[in-house]
């Protein structure tokens, strides 16, 4: 298992991304490791740290101006060699249509329920095999 993941936020909302760290805790499950949040407020920035590697997970913000995270999302996923794995903050569930337009891997309803992210969030790291077997 590895020793920390890192965990991308985007959101341009502070209030989001504190919700996001709450619900993640210091790891979302007992296999999981522990993560490390980098939190980004604009798309530039997303894709400055993509660029740089190291990220294990997205958490996307679709509400985000002007650039929203399903657009980030769609874009990352067809730019960025081994893009990791996206988690979709979306606004209601009938929304859920436009994270699969998006390419997410996961998707989650705002307001965030912690159960349901740390759950979603814990299937990406077993997805990409940084979970304690």
């Amino acid at each position: 298992m590895q020793a920390t993941a890192t965990v991308l936020v985007y959101s341009d909302n502070a209030g989001t991304r504190e919700q996001v760290r709450l619900a993640a805790g210091r790891r979302p499950a007992a296999d999981a490791p522990e993560i490390e949040i980098l939190e980004c407020a604009t798309a530039p920035a997303v894709l400055e740290a993509l660029e740089q590697g190291g990220i294990d997970v997205c958490v996307l913000d679709g509400e985000t101006a002007p650039a929203g995270g399903m657009g980030v999302c769609r874009q990352i996923k067809d730019e960025i060699f081994r893009c990791p794995p996206v988690l979709l903050l979306i606004g209601r569930p009938q929304d859920a249509w436009l994270a699969t337009w998006s390419r997410a891997d996961a998707a989650v309803t705002h307001p965030i329920d912690p159960v349901a992210f740390a759950d979603a969030l814990a299937g990406l790291l077993r997805r990409k095999n940084l979970v304690q077997v």
